[in-house]
């Protein structure tokens, strides 16, 4: 195979599975709506058939071509109300687009591949034979025989490929009605191909004239001025269909070797691309192709044929036309009938050759700026503001942005040792591009959620019925956009928790009706933004979990003892389920049992520095949560120091920071059993000593410190502080794979380059807390309880953040309406119409001073820095200015506009409030 051949095949694979991309969904959606199925989406499903049937015929692939032909016959009869989408119909279609895709993941060997079966079951639909309550197939229909599809080296310039009923659903009047109804997207998808396929027709044009006997870039035009006329056919473009079909049927009998191409074919084929383009503007513009009549074009193409084509022509294969050709041979004129005074003409017509290009005409009509009110306004048209980029193009360019970012980085911390205005703008400008170049970069890979969604519906309805359930699956936030590497890590852990969801969770209709609910289940699939990362909830309405049963399962196994299940709580209970060989199935079935599946979930998604967390009330269905990061290529992590060396903490698992000045630490700090714990807020927090985790000097916590640094952080649904040298800054860091000496040390999870050009490693919060031991088989019951009471709805403790203004004013406000906490310079603050900004993330964030918003005097005018609350409103950041951030505290909340904390009285901040006030004025 020649690597021009290899490029179609390529080519031809990534088009047909984006044709096949959506059609499960649309196949289940057509079968829920029964005989009230919606026309337009079954004309959605045959086009993507069609194309494949199509493109497969030119290029050989017999069998992929048979299959899809005969998929394309039974959509063809459901598009005609002839059958109804019932059960055995669609499950049948969906086996076949499962085969096809097969087919199409091994395209070069596919014609050697089994798809006897798939046919015989799609021919037994179209002879009649379905079950008893479905309507009968038409008989003119079920009794036209079922032709094998022509293949491609067969056919010739005026015999069509298409076989005899699919020519005659194309070419229905009834076509372009129902067309019209299909979506805005269709058409513009339409105009995207058509028009590449004119440039890439314009160029291969320009190359076949130094090489005219290229069979490579004659097979390549041929294939566009085909796509052209079949799409154009499908949505019932008559005009563009019958110029691009007698373009066709003049390169087929250049493909065919029945004349050589010359300088007058190639001037007759690029003048009919002018006249397409025409038409494809005016679609555009105005949904029509517009009232100018484009036979001459059409006469001026068949005459050249006719002239080429030689007197006696050689026998012609598969001649016999089928009736349902008849009616398009009346539309569009046999090459041999177009102009029949010139077919007796010399072999270098004067007549065509004397006659005006079809491009040129004087008719205002004709000029396409004029027939494109877009154009004329500047707009950009659909092929314009459309491009296709290798995936791999956009990870290289990922990658070095991740370079500049570290540039960028050195060059900030540079700067900050000289005093140089000039260098020091500079240095901003270039903070500002880089964070904007970032962000769009970034964006470029940014996939919605749904793309992993799209499989699920066809995965529960099998499964269900499978299993003998009944269940529905729904969709909320289709549209939470993650980065292409989080989406290529979650599919295998999202698809494991749907199938378990339908296999453990939802009862049977039997059970579910005895307990007066409803006979069909449902699955909810959630996903939004949260605080900088995506949350993923898989909710059910099932049975919720067993403790009980997965007590005696987990000791059966031997996994946790009886005393120690004896002391769980039930949230303990449901993380057991995560436990490696664990499950509670009595038999091991093809869907599930052999406890293998729950342990790599959690495990894989530990790996992308997600967590998960489950809750489960029985009889009412369970709530699986998963937290993972937007992406995993720029991170912001906070900079800490051991032993003289620095580490990046990702912020994902950061909750707060805590520092014991002199003795102050003292009394707060507990041992049980020989481990050392902090009275945090009345809850028993876990230390772990990085300098012990890492084999440093000085290791362990002696109690003769004159201060502590504490890092709290989460792994899991534990919380633990972790005991650093210093805190440093947070910064966004590009993170690195680790070398081979260090894949295997649990506490690293990757490097990265700091702004000195020295290396970081990443800590892995998650690796430390298991070699420390925070996290084991068993969590600890106070931890537990704090967990279970902070999950109950009817809690109205909230986390808040404790502030001061003036002399001696207290302010709170729930530390969820809270992004980051900031230190900012005093020099780095600028001045509006509107009031003090400053440059943040790549846009302009307004500040808000909560002393002159509360009519009090500020006590530290004289600082060089300020402390910033940032939170978000309508997408947008915004800055509160505080006096100084005192701590975070715990609280019971009530609907007063002030409350006692730590003995003070403390006002309560409405950030929505202030956030429109600032924004009125912006």
């Amino acid at each position: 195979m020649s690597n021009d051949d290899a490029e179609l095949l390529q080519e031809f694979a990534v088009e047909s599975q984006e044709h096949l991309a959506d059609i499960e969904n649309q196949l289940l959606t057509l079968e829920s709506q029964g005989e009230n199925m919606d026309v337009a989406l079954v004309n959605t499903v045959f086009r993507a058939i069609h194309s494949i049937k199509g493109a497969a015929g030119f290029m050989g692939l017999d069998t992929l071509g048979g299959l899809a032909h005969r998929a394309e016959e039974v959509l063809g009869l459901l598009r005609s109300k002839d059958l109804r989408p019932t059960s055995l119909v669609i499950n049948t279609l969906l086996r076949a687009a499962d085969r096809l895709k097969e087919l199409i993941d091994e395209v070069e060997n596919s014609n050697g591949q089994d798809v006897a079966s798939h046919i015989e079951a799609l021919e037994k639909i179209l002879s009649g034979d379905l079950s008893d309550d479905s309507p009968s197939v038409v008989p003119a229909v079920a009794a036209a025989p079922v032709q094998a599809p022509t293949p491609a080296s067969e056919t010739t310039p005026s015999t069509p490929a298409e076989s005899t009923i699919a020519t005659s659903i194309v070419d229905e009047p009834t076509v372009a009605a129902d067309v019209a109804t299909e979506s805005q997207t269709s058409q513009r998808e339409f105009l995207i191909e058509c028009f590449d396929n004119l440039e890439q027709i314009e160029r291969d044009l320009l190359l076949l004239e130094k090489t005219p006997a290229s069979e490579t870039i004659i097979n390549a035009l041929f294939r566009s001025v085909h796509s052209i006329k079949g799409a154009s056919g499908y949505l019932g473009f008559k005009k563009l269909e019958q110029i691009a079909h007698a373009a066709e049927s003049l390169m087929s009998g250049v493909r065919d070797q029945l004349f050589p191409f010359d300088a007058q074919i190639s001037e007759a084929l690029l003048g009919s691309l002018d006249v397409q383009r025409k038409i494809l503007h005016a679609i555009e513009a105005t949904n029509s192709e517009g009232q100018e009549d484009h036979q001459f074009t059409i006469d001026f193409l068949g005459a050249i044929l006719s002239v080429k084509v030689p007197k006696s022509p050689a026998p012609v294969k598969n001649t016999k036309a089928p009736k349902a050709e008849t009616k398009k041979a009346a539309v569009v004129p046999p090459q041999s009938a177009v102009v029949p005074a010139v077919s007796a003409a010399p072999a270098q017509p004067t007549a065509p050759a004397k006659t005006p290009s079809p491009s040129n005409s004087t008719d205002p009509a004709n000029d396409p700026k004029k027939a494109d009110p877009k154009q004329a306004a500047g707009e950009a048209s659909a092929a314009d503001s459309t491009i296709r980029v290798d995936v791999s193009l956009l990870d290289k360019l990922m990658t070095r942005v991740g370079e500049l970012v570290l540039a960028r980085n050195q060059i900030l911390q540079f700067n900050s040792t000289i005093e140089d205005a000039g260098l020091q703008n500079a240095v901003q400008r270039l903070n500002l591009i880089t964070s904007e170049l970032q962000e769009g970069v970034m964006k470029t890979r940014m996939q919605p959620i749904g793309n992993v969604w799209t499989k699920f519906p066809r995965l529960v309805r099998d499964l269900a019925a499978m299993c003998e359930k009944q269940c529905r699956i729904e969709m909320e936030g289709k549209e939470t956009e993650l980065d292409k590497t989080i989406i290529e890590a979650i599919k295998d852990p999202l698809t494991h928790l749907v199938r378990n969801t339908v296999d453990h969770g939802i009862e049977k209709p039997e059970v579910r009706q005895q307990v007066g609910k409803p006979i069909e289940g449902c699955l909810t699939l959630r996903a939004y933004h949260e605080g900088g990362q995506v949350i993923i909830e898989i909710v059910d309405d099932g049975g919720g979990l067993n403790f009980e049963r997965i007590k005696s399962k987990a000791i059966e196994k031997g996994l946790i003892g009886a005393e120690e299940a004896a002391r769980m709580l039930d949230r303990e209970v449901g993380n057991l389920i995560f436990l490696p060989g664990f499950s509670t199935a009595e038999k091991v079935s093809s869907v599930s049992g052999r406890g293998v599946g729950m342990d790599v979930v959690r495990t894989n998604i530990e790996k992308i520095g997600g967590t998960v967390d489950l809750q489960s009330q029985t009889g009412k269905g369970t709530t699986i949560k998963i937290k993972i990061p937007l992406t995993l290529a720029i991170v912001p992590a906070l900079i800490i120091t051991a032993d003289g060396d620095r580490y990046a903490i990702p912020q994902v698992n950061l909750l707060e920071l805590v520092r014991l000045e002199d003795q102050a630490h003292k009394p707060s700090i507990e041992w049980i059993h020989g481990a050392p714990v902090y009275r945090l807020r009345g809850q028993l927090l876990p230390l772990v000593s990085l300098r012990e985790q890492l084999g440093l000097q000085g290791s362990g916590l002696t109690g003769h410190e004159e201060c502590l640094n504490i890092v709290v952080l989460k792994a899991d649904d534990r919380q633990f502080g972790l005991i650093v040298d210093r805190i440093n800054d947070s910064e966004e860091i590009v993170v690195k794979p680790l070398g081979k000496q260090f894949k295997n040390v649990p506490v690293y999870s990757g490097t990265t380059i700091m702004g000195d050009g020295r290396v970081a490693l990443i800590l892995d919060v998650m690796g430390l807390a298991h070699s420390a031991k925070v996290i084991s088989g068993s969590k600890g019951r106070a931890a537990a309880e704090s967990s279970e009471h902070a999950a109950n709805p009817s809690d109205t403790r909230q986390s808040l953040l404790i502030l001061s203004a003036g002399d001696d004013r207290r302010f709170a406000l729930p530390l969820s309406q809270v992004t980051r906490l900031e230190k900012l310079a005093i020099k780095s603050i600028e001045h509006s119409r509107n009031g003090e900004v400053v440059q943040y993330r790549g846009e302009i964030m307004p500040l808000t001073r909560l002393s002159n918003m509360m009519g009090i005097g500020s006590s530290c005018l004289d600082s060089d820095t300020l402390d910033v609350v940032v939170y978000t409103q309508d997408d947008r950041s915004m800055g509160l200015v505080v006096e100084q951030i005192l701590d975070i505290v715990e609280s019971e909340v009530s609907n007063s506009s002030s409350i006692v904390i730590h003995e003070h009285v403390t006002d309560l901040l409405d950030l929505s409030a202030m956030a429109g006030s600032v924004q009125s004025s912006y």
